[in-house]
């Protein structure tokens, strides 16, 4: 059963079409899948039809078991609801991909890895999630995406006002909100819902857009986002934003085939599940007044610089990828990290004021007297896949990696060695002599089938 004072609110914010709305979120939600390019072919077997408004983007006729999926857990495709993929025509339409992007609610990471796409080699992220819990998942997701454009942080939006004031080309906020737009989804959102809930959120994503706010560039583009439909969290905050904060609301191109319905008095855009083939969702992208500011400066860092890597070790490094001109490297006790150079003064700053969980890529570990690579290596498609000998798994082998269980593989090489799928990286196993070692992380295991 709906709440009660939900189909009261939504009768007077619909009207006849709430009892539409009402059947759509009593029926089986869709199922959709966002394509990362280490894949360019589907391989499910079931109907797929692609979601409108992003290229990459797909639904599926029925919900596979995905964990049984090696390419899943390789980052070829990401389980992401279709009504947030249209975050996408909000980038194409006004953010460069040579942007400084801020997405400050960011776990699980879907709207993380499409940014982090939608970026590619030109542009910056930093996905922060202030939920402890959250970020790990988060940084995982990251870094199997493996565009190694990102870095993940765990900090309270309040930090980035203060210590990246003018800083970013775009923010994302996709704010913690009542979630009336999962109520087919999650039924959770249902018991825990209430119009005292809905007034807490509305009051708790005004004093995130607050504390955030500094750190976006006059000039610059926020784009904010709720699962929700309710006007209190949506409508209502975004005109509050525009008056007490200043910026422009910008409209945004869409096919009117595909559904979307203009907020109320022009501002920002719906998902209603009735209409749209996806759950709720509400967005609304937006332009901080241009003023005359004092552009962000990179400071001199508080923490010692990290002791030097081996030239040796370099070199060897150097050889796992493609480009290694693209990156910087750093050593942080006994690991090394990889991050774009174009950023390096930036990452530099940030790494030193910000609590990082993760930055770019693993790339190695010093063991013993020598250098082997982290498995966020094998995620990386910068990749340089000859400088390690691929060993080529079928689906019982590669789910029993994924489970780090022993390996019994024949006729291998000694040493590292690259474990694939169907011609995708899954990560490293060294061979020994007597046994093959599995090196998945153990965090990322599969635990249950």
């Amino acid at each position: 059963m709906l709440p009660l004072d939900f189909t009261d609110s939504m009768r007077q914010q619909l009207g006849a079409e709430a009892d539409d709305l009402f059947r759509s979120l009593q029926a089986e939600p869709s199922c959709s899948i966002r394509l990362n390019d280490k894949i360019d072919v589907l391989t499910f077997d079931c109907d797929t039809d692609e979601v409108p408004w992003h290229i990459d983007g797909y639904y599926l006729s029925e919900r596979p078991q995905f964990t049984l999926d090696p390419l899943f857990h390789a980052g070829c495709y990401y389980v992401q609801e279709a009504s947030s993929m249209f975050i996408e025509q909000a980038l194409e339409q006004y953010v460069q991909p040579e942007s400084v992007v801020l997405d400050l609610c960011a776990a699980p990471g879907g709207k993380s890895t499409l940014i982090s796409q939608y970026l590619g080699e030109q542009g910056l992220l930093l996905a922060n999630e202030v939920v402890r819990q959250r970020v790990f998942i988060l940084s995982e997701n990251i870094q199997k995406w493996g565009n190694g454009n990102t870095i993940v942080t765990h900090n309270a939006p309040s930090e980035f006002g203060e210590k990246c004031r003018n800083l970013f080309d775009c923010i994302l906020v996709d704010a913690p909100c009542s979630g009336e737009g999962m109520f087919r989804k999650d039924m959770q959102a249902r018991e825990e819902w209430s119009l005292k809930q809905v007034q807490l959120c509305a009051e708790r994503q005004r004093s995130i857009l607050m504390d955030v706010w500094d750190a976006l560039k006059p000039g610059g583009v926020l784009i904010y986002s709720t699962c929700t439909f309710n006007r209190q969290e949506n409508e209502q905050n975004v005109q509050w934003l525009c008056e007490c904060l200043g910026a422009d609301i910008l409209p945004l191109d869409y096919d009117p085939s595909w559904g979307i319905q203009e907020g109320h008095g022009g501002i920002g855009y719906h998902f209603y599940p009735h209409l749209t083939r996806g759950e709720g969702f509400y967005v609304c992208c937006l332009r901080k007044h241009q003023e005359d500011f004092a552009p962000f400066r990179v400071k001199a860092p508080k923490k010692p610089t990290p002791a030097p890597l081996h030239p040796e070790y370099i070199q060897e490094m150097q050889k796992w990828l493609q480009h290694p001109e693209r990156w910087a490297i750093r050593l942080t006790d006994r690991f090394a990290t990889a991050y774009p150079a174009k950023y390096k003064e930036l990452i530099d700053y940030l790494y030193t004021f910000l609590t990082c969980i993760s930055c770019g890529f693993g790339l190695g570990e010093e063991r013993g007297k020598g250098i082997a690579p982290q498995h966020s290596l094998s995620m990386l498609k910068d990749l340089k896949r000859e400088a390690f000998h691929a060993v080529p798994l079928n689906h019982e082998q590669a789910l029993s990696y994924l489970r780090t269980e022993a390996l019994s593989l024949e006729n291998v090489p000694l040493g590292m060695l690259l474990l694939t799928y169907e011609g995708v990286p899954l990560g490293f196993a060294k061979n020994v002599g007597n046994r093959q070692n599995n090196l998945y992380p153990n965090e990322w295991r599969i635990r249950h089938l």
